[in-house]
């Protein structure tokens, strides 16, 4: 085995400390989180008495006290197939960060190969005849990057900013999930009641219709009578296929995010007769919870970091890179000792003079963070202002329901004092029946005004980004 000297170690320290030393620092700006505008953080100015500035609980459904709702939410986040890919999406930006963090330790490279053929060798006479014979070669290559401008630094930086990234945007996920889930039950079971208030209309339209026609084989009514409450009863059934449609259509819906096929819909869902009612006015709390609680606005800020580490990572490119390395290489032919090679020592590598490329892609990362931040500051006023729009919403539906719960009371005693009337003989057939258009209509707005506000209130929750944290997965 030959022998190989080589400088010692202490020798080389003097020529690569200043690269060391160097690379305690790193390129481009160091990261400081954006902070939103003071009037961000204030009070909501819509909650009216729709909600109260007490804080969100994580699991805003359970106010509605309904088990069956609580069961459901959960069977969703376990099986919800928009949650199974955010799930994925999240272990695959885990492993490009663990990638990136693989570079700041030394790689290795093994190679060993044995092979036999021909090789020429000089007889007594002075040709060359062949030489069959076996030859061995093995090698070991270690190398480290110095990392002189931070680039593999801020590289590692960039990447785990991409993983809260995406973990919130998983949690954007979670809040959709829940309340959708929460949306299209409550719609299943306010819809049940519109179809039972639909089909008493109908009879009390069928019954108008049947005395009618008593009334004018004996000529105490005329056909037009006749005809107009035909009119009504065919309009009021008209109006319960599509009610039943919508009914089905939730369940259908709700039988999707649980990860179920159609057919599979919950009978615990599908028997639901009366919509689950909160307890209390909505506990909205405030613009300073909301930049907290929000997904979308941690996802926003996560990748505005994401993108500030990755100017720095551009600009590494504009200077050189060192690594240190070390090689041992070994080659044994036939049958003779085999020979041992070694080297070690830096290697610089510079793109220079040619660094247009590099330029180009600094400046292509610094417009990047502009569009991130504007994107960031454009999340909170969607926030907020999708937080007031919800609100100012059920306020109107609250007060559109006081509304019609009142004009539905006084037309079903308007239409009770007529019915007794006319049986008695002191009004027409037409007063009557006008008074039962009154009770169909009143009854009809205030069962799909049920809907609207129940779907209103859920609006609101889904807004205050609320439900991702309770029962979050594991980190």
């Amino acid at each position: 085995m030959r022998d190989r000297r080589f400088p010692p170690l202490p020798a080389l320290l003097p020529a690569l400390l200043p690269a060391l030393l160097l690379g305690a620092c790193a390129t481009g700006p160091d990261y400081v989180a954006p902070h939103p505008p003071e009037r961000a953080a204030a009070p909501f100015t819509s909650t009216g008495t729709a909600a109260s500035d007490a804080p969100l609980p994580d699991d805003w459904w359970r106010l509605y006290r309904d088990p069956v709702l609580d069961r459901l939410v959960q069977r969703a986040f376990a099986a919800n197939t928009d949650l199974r890919v955010a799930a994925a999406n999240l272990e695959r930006e885990r492993a490009v960060l663990s990638e990136a963090g693989v570079a700041r330790f030394p790689s290795t490279q093994v190679s060993a190969g044995r092979t036999y053929g021909d090789s020429t060798s000089s007889s007594g006479q002075g040709g060359a005849l062949p030489d069959r014979q076996w030859t061995t070669t093995g090698g070991l290559t270690v190398s480290w990057e110095v990392d002189l401008t931070g680039r593999v630094r801020r590289t590692v930086e960039a990447a785990r900013a991409d993983v809260e990234a995406v973990e919130a945007a998983r949690d954007a996920v979670r809040v959709t999930v829940a309340a959708e889930t929460a949306r299209n039950y409550v719609a299943a079971c306010s819809l049940t009641e519109s179809v039972a208030a639909a089909r008493e209309s109908i009879a009390i339209a069928r019954e108008t219709l049947d005395l009618t026609g008593q009334q004018e084989r004996v000529g105490a009514a005329s056909r037009f009578d006749v005809e107009r409450a035909a009119v009504t009863l065919a309009g009021t059934e008209a109006a319960l296929p599509s009610l039943q449609a919508r009914r089905q259509n939730a369940l259908f819906a709700l039988a999707a995010l649980l990860g179920a096929m159609p057919a599979d819909v919950p009978a615990d869902a599908a028997a639901c007769a009366k919509a689950p009612a909160l307890a209390a006015a909505i506990p909205a709390g405030e613009g300073a919870e909301l930049l907290r609680r929000r997904p979308d606005l941690r996802q926003a800020e996560r990748r505005l970091a994401a993108d500030t580490a990755r100017i720095g990572v551009t600009t590494a490119d504009l200077y050189p890179r060192i690594s240190l390395g070390g090689s041992t290489d070994y080659l044994r032919t036939g049958g003779s000792g085999g020979d041992w090679t070694f080297g070690i020592g830096p290697v610089l590598s510079w793109s220079f003079p040619n660094v247009g490329v590099a330029r180009a892609r600094v400046k292509q990362s610094e417009a990047q963070v502009q569009a991130s931040l504007a994107s960031f500051d454009g999340s909170i006023l969607n926030a907020l202002r999708e937080v007031e729009q919800a609100l100012t919403t059920l306020n109107a539906e609250q007060r559109r329901r006081v509304s019609l719960e009142q004009a539905d009371r006084s037309a079903r005693i308007a239409y009770d004092l007529a019915d007794a009337r006319y049986r008695a003989g002191s009004i027409s057939q037409l007063e009557r029946l006008v008074a039962s258009q009154d009770r169909v209509a009143a009854q009809s707005a205030l069962a799909e005004s049920e809907v609207s506000l129940n779907a209103a209130r859920v609006d609101v929750f889904k807004a205050l980004g609320g439900g991702w944290q309770a029962g979050a997965p594991d980190r």
